[in-house]
């Protein structure tokens, strides 16, 4: 693990100083750099601003009054899971009937993010119980995994599970983890540049990449050895939040700060930047669709920002409310979903797949 390069006293000898700055280098990736393809993000938005497109529909779904869904996941059967951070439960929503079930998952819950598994499980991480919790796709059964004892008040955030199977999770107190699903063995690791670790994707190599919120940067985990390797975009301080991949293997990042949305492509090393539309973008949310469309929620403006990366051009949807809050989307073929925490709604937008 390896912390930020700094500048050495002039009176350091030239050769110590060689030395030490090659040794501050490991575990950050060398030679990432912008794409040689002009200023990051002057062909980003139309002329004129954004666009409405008329392909893209939004509609609410209402969750239980107190409920304050921070994430969702497409369920089986076309069922929506949501983690309701302030009522400290896992729901499950029919969107055709409106019918919510409520799955308790223990006493001081509050469950932040939930994916769901091939097999239909849901995972949550829950910062309130410091544990992730698994919860039966069917029978709604809970078992919990709780984080050791010395590493308690991790801040869950977000969790992916890589190739094998195995559930890759973040804290924001400066943790990362894995837990083996058929063992239950979990290790927890410290994040290399201490507090910040926060959305978390896996790539469709199997690779597993996450965003630094405090950090601004993103970071590859090794599978094998769990140790993490800082990137960091051309943009400093930019607040990297969330991040997801495309069928390509490149990486989508938030950047919270900057009002902006970068890529990063592994292969070559490089990156884009694009600033969202608007006087005073903030993208929260990041998620690539099956088409490879690129949506963000955007707190700056209360909407939804859908960025196409063959044309790079934006359109947006408005949210409802002055303030809906979307923290997190996900989605399926023909339709993104988020939560709006401040509304005690679900939204879904058809994408017209």
């Amino acid at each position: 693990m390896s912390t930020r390069c700094r500048a050495w006293r002039p009176l350091v000898a030239v050769v110590l100083a060689a030395l030490l700055a090659g040794a501050c280098t490991r575990g950050r990736e060398q030679g990432a750099s912008p794409a040689p393809s002009g200023p990051p993000g002057s062909p980003a938005a139309p002329a004129g601003g954004t666009t409405a497109s008329p392909e893209l529909r939004l509609s609410e779904l209402a969750v239980p009054d107190g409920a304050g869904p921070h994430d969702v996941a497409p369920a089986r059967g076309g069922g929506i899971w949501f983690t309701a951070q302030a009522g400290g439960y896992l729901g499950h929503l029919e969107p055709g009937s409106g019918a919510v079930t409520r799955v308790p998952l223990g006493e001081g819950s509050r469950p932040h993010g939930v994916i769901t598994a091939p097999d239909g499980t849901a995972w949550v991480t829950d910062g309130g119980l410091n544990a992730i919790v698994r919860v039966d796709g069917t029978t709604r059964q809970v078992r919990r995994f709780p984080l050791p004892a010395d590493r308690g008040d991790a801040n869950l955030n977000t969790a992916t599970l890589d190739g094998d199977g195995v559930l890759w999770f973040t804290g924001q107190s400066g943790v990362y983890g894995r837990l083996d699903p058929r063992s239950g063995r979990m290790h927890v690791y410290d994040a290399p540049e201490g507090p910040g670790p926060y959305g978390i994707t896996t790539t469709p190599g199997g690779d597993v990449y996450y965003a630094s919120l405090a950090g601004s940067h993103i970071a590859r985990v090794d599978r094998t050895s769990g140790r993490a390797t800082v990137i960091d975009p051309p943009t400093p301080e930019q607040g990297a939040r969330r991040i997801w991949a495309d069928s390509r293997g490149r990486l989508w990042v938030s950047e919270w700060n900057a009002g902006q949305l970068a890529r990063y492509d592994p292969a070559g090393r490089q990156w884009r930047e694009w600033r969202l539309p608007g006087e005073h973008p903030q993208p929260y949310a990041v998620f690539v669709d099956d088409r490879d469309v690129v949506w963000a929620s955007d707190f700056g403006a209360n909407r939804l920002v859908r960025f196409d990366p063959a044309t790079e051009r934006f359109a947006t949807v408005a949210l409802p409310g002055p303030a809906a809050a979307v923290r997190q989307l996900l989605g399926r073929p023909g339709q993104v979903l988020g939560a709006a925490s401040a509304l005690d709604r679900l939204v879904i937008v058809q994408t017209g797949t």
